[in-house]
């Protein structure tokens, strides 16, 4: 499904036409509103996505087959791509890293919340939850005490099952949650092809796997949930916000330095580090972002595009409108052009790069494949978009130094600086 075509070749038409526009007085101020302004539309469209994942779960649950589940599948997908292009706002404000984990956790011990092959194991030394499968069973323990999951609701997954134990892994909410419910989990290894759940896993009239009654239950409830924390988001950054509030009273100087440890860190400790070399180094297909659907390829290029557009101002919406106004690059420019014109050359270069990832998951192969320890073709196509984040992220810290910022902190990562420790 080749949602990062058009999304894509919009975006690099933005960022060449930003080169020739200059918005009058742009100021710090100004940059920070309109970075404000682009997470407002970005956490309303993600809630838009949302709400229409959700009228397709209703239709699947009302006909389960596999049309309906495909069409499921489908709002799915289109759902991550405004929800991937906001993660860029995760670092450097603290009120959406804390709310991160409710929408967009992983990678999860799916065995919490459902049926699971036999192959994923039946204990785990750090989770005792490991194959709880709450949709099976209608009470469970959690650190030595009883819990009552026998209606599944949007108040259960949340305040109990989420992080249960306080074990990350725990993954029972957000996207992934969804993901699993509609796909099953991804069997073939390094081979090719995704989840293959059945329709009828949410049939009450032709029932497969058991527990079709709860599988639904959970499914609309997880759904809802999915919505509400999406609503809390988006209203955090509309005027009077709280996202917003924090972002304007860190000043100028705080609110420069928002944005870019927002693109300093999910450039290089998360996403080159945590997302994709950490599976490279292990070649194991489990250390993919979507790996129930086998839509990590679209999620890694949509963050790289909400990198871009902290700094251009530019965003493309959903809808194909374009949103546009003072942008980090101006600034930068008017610090120092070389260094301005360096970052936007190597924000582009590292679109390319994962464009080329995602046409190659379009057309040869999975990114699970392509990571796989002897595929030395698919592993240059993924280094090559790590390359591209890395290089970009030392451009990043020549603009904070140009716009005197003083120690701007950006996220780390153990796969990129210190790689034996992956091994250890």
């Amino acid at each position: 499904m080749k949602h990062f075509a058009k999304l894509v070749g919009l975006g690099l038409m933005a960022s060449t036409a930003l080169t020739a526009m200059a918005h009058a007085d742009v100021t710090p101020e100004a940059v920070i509103a309109h970075y404000a302004d682009i997470a407002e539309a970005k956490y309303q469209d993600s809630l838009t996505t949302a709400k229409a994942l959700d009228a397709a779960i209703e239709a699947f649950l009302a006909a389960p087959d596999e049309e309906t589940l495909k069409a499921a599948r489908t709002a799915w997908l289109a759902a991550r791509v405004p929800y991937q292009q906001s993660e860029v706002y995760r670092f450097g404000n603290a009120i959406v890293d804390e709310w991160e984990g409710r929408v967009n956790a992983w990678p999860l011990d799916e065995g919490l919340i459902d049926y699971v092959d036999p192959s994923y194991g039946s204990e785990s030394d750090g989770n005792s939850l490991f194959t709880a499968n709450v949709i099976a069973n209608p009470a469970i323990e959690i650190n030595g005490s009883k819990i009552d999951a026998g209606k599944i609701t949007p108040e259960l997954i949340s305040e109990t099952l989420q992080e249960a134990g306080g074990i990350e892994a725990n993954v029972a909410s957000g996207y992934h949650a969804i993901e699993f419910l509609l796909w099953g989990q991804d069997l073939n290894g390094t081979g090719p092809g995704a989840g293959t759940r059945p329709a009828t896993d949410f049939s009450l009239e032709n029932c497969s796997n058991d527990n079709c009654d709860r599988r639904r239950e959970y499914l609309v409830a997880v759904s809802d949930l999915l919505v509400a924390d999406l609503e809390e988001m988006a209203a955090n950054w509309k005027d009077g916000g709280a996202a917003r509030a924090a972002l304007e009273e860190a000043g100028a100087a705080g609110g420069l330095s928002a944005i870019l440890t927002g693109m300093g860190s999910l450039s290089y400790g998360e996403l080159a580090g945590e997302r994709m070399k950490l599976g490279l180094l292990l070649g194991d297909p489990e250390e993919e972002h979507d790996c129930f659907s086998d839509n990590t390829h679209n999620s890694h290029l949509y963050d790289a595009v909400g990198i871009r557009t902290a700094y251009t101002g530019v965003y493309t919406r959903p809808d194909g409108t374009e949103m546009t106004g003072p942008s980090l690059a101006e600034l930068v420019s008017q610090k120092d052009a070389a260094i301005a014109d360096e970052l936007s050359a190597d924000l582009d270069a590292t679109i390319t790069a994962m464009d080329a990832m995602a046409e190659r998951a379009e057309t040869v192969e999975a990114y699970d494949q392509m990571i796989a320890t002897s595929n030395d073709e698919g592993n240059a196509i993924v280094q090559a978009a790590i390359d591209g984040l890395i290089k970009q992220t030392r451009s990043i810290e020549r603009a904070i130094a140009a716009l005197e910022l003083g120690t701007v902190e950006l996220e780390g990562s153990d796969s990129l600086d210190s790689p034996d420790a992956v091994f250890q």
